[in-house]
């Protein structure tokens, strides 16, 4: 029995000392990336230092060009996170092989257990007292097995303890194998993501030929192409608002839906009667304001946002002249949320999703003047996508005041 103990414990010191290498490993991945998102706070900063200053070609060019620098440093996040992730695939792997080892030893140490106090028992003390030399052995005998008796129970929970522990470690290699493959996805949508950047860097230096009263052109023609988007999106959305049954909406309450982000509301829903949405938004209540479609939350470049509640990737697009990266989700309830302007978008068509997933990163991408978020919620049964001869692929439909969901 003894020899079974031991050689069980020299397994386990091995494989313990195999997960003490690969925890000292994980430890150092994890200062690398906590040293990584140092840097990324500086190209943060940089890159909202630029979005405050005036709209000039070089201005615009630092930005972009900070951007591509903070998405390369994310690039180098992911990769070393991967590699993290891998290394505590294998921990857990080896904590499982541990498990095993000691559910085994457990096993046969119950089973000699059994066995000898079978024996006992069916020897029966005159037996064991005339095998003995003397009194004092045959007492030693006797308190040994009732001992072992006593000691049963223990080793049974014990057994049932490490059988949970084992069952553990399955479900936690299960999901650490999940995240490396949802970071294996993020970091092939950061790549599209810095080649995308590095492309609009590229056509604007050769629309503009690196002219400041190009790019000043390139402004004022792009603040009208966004006045005739919002305004085709508005005629399509409004007879679509108009025609809503209103037995169809979920009950309005705070916390249906969760906020896909922290941040400043920086723009609400529906009439603004400001001079920014006079500018730029359809006309509302008589001419004083302007109709936006959607709430907008302020954060930094690269913040991660989030699903505001499990359900189904139904469309994804590029609207170079409105809303820039978005995807859109619907949900159980019917409802279906916009996700805008994001500077890496991390989900695919079809693709489940459960409250707080990421669905992509803040940015500016489309017609924006910082990094910030449009979020925007429709009705059941009136989302759709259209085709603009303006600006891509745009997400249509019965839009809502988000904060009649939203838990902010």
């Amino acid at each position: 029995m003894l020899a079974g103990l031991l050689t069980a414990s020299f397994s386990l010191a091995e494989t313990m000392a195999d997960v003490s290498q690969l925890r000292s490993e994980i430890d150092r991945l994890e200062e690398q990336i906590q040293q990584l998102q140092k840097e990324q706070e500086q190209y943060k900063n940089n890159i909202f230092g630029a979005q405050a200053k005036a709209q000039t070609l070089q201005n615009q060019i630092n930005s972009l060009n900070n951007q591509i620098k903070y998405l390369e440093s994310q690039i180098k996040v992911t990769t070393v996170s991967i590699n993290k992730t891998s290394v505590e695939i294998n921990e857990t792997q080896g904590d499982i092989q541990t498990a095993e080892q000691k559910i085994e030893a457990q096993k046969r140490t119950i089973g000699q257990t059994l066995l000898f106090l079978d024996r006992q028992d069916k020897e029966g003390l005159l037996v064991t007292l005339l095998k003995n030399d003397s009194m004092s052995d045959f007492f030693r005998q006797v308190q040994y097995a009732n001992s072992l008796s006593e000691g049963l129970t223990d080793l049974v929970r014990e057994l049932e303890g490490a059988k949970k522990e084992l069952e553990s470690e399955k479900n936690q290699l299960e999901t650490k194998k999940e995240d490396l493959i949802v970071l294996k996805q993020r970091q092939a949508s950061e790549r599209a993501a810095v080649s995308g950047t590095k492309a609009e860097t590229s056509n604007l230096l050769k629309a503009t030929k690196g002219q400041e009263a190009e790019f000043q052109k390139m402004l004022t023609k792009s603040e009208e192409l966004e006045r005739q988007m919002n305004l085709e999106i508005f005629k399509l959305e409004d007879q679509l608002r108009k025609a809503i049954d209103p037995n169809s909406l979920p009950l309005a309450r705070p916390g249906v839906l969760s906020a896909p982000v922290q941040g400043r509301i920086s723009q609400g829903y529906g009439c603004l009667e400001t001079r920014w949405a006079r500018r730029y938004y359809p006309d509302c209540n008589n001419g004083k304001g302007g109709f936006h479609n959607g709430l907008d939350i302020a954060a930094s470049y690269g913040t991660p946002l989030r699903a505001a509640d499990d359900g189904t990737v139904i469309a994804i697009g590029n609207a170079p002249y409105a809303y820039g990266t978005w995807a859109a989700v619907e949900h159980s309830n019917g409802l279906v949320t916009a996700y805008t302007h994001m500077s890496i978008r991390s989900v695919s068509v079809g693709q489940q999703l459960r409250r707080g997933n990421v669905v992509g990163s803040m940015g500016s991408s489309g017609l924006s003047t910082g990094s910030h978020i449009h979020f925007m919620v429709y009705a059941p049964r009136t989302f759709t996508t259209k085709t603009s001869s303006i600006s891509g692929v745009l997400p249509i439909g019965a839009t809502l005041n988000p904060l009649d969901y939203l838990l902010i």
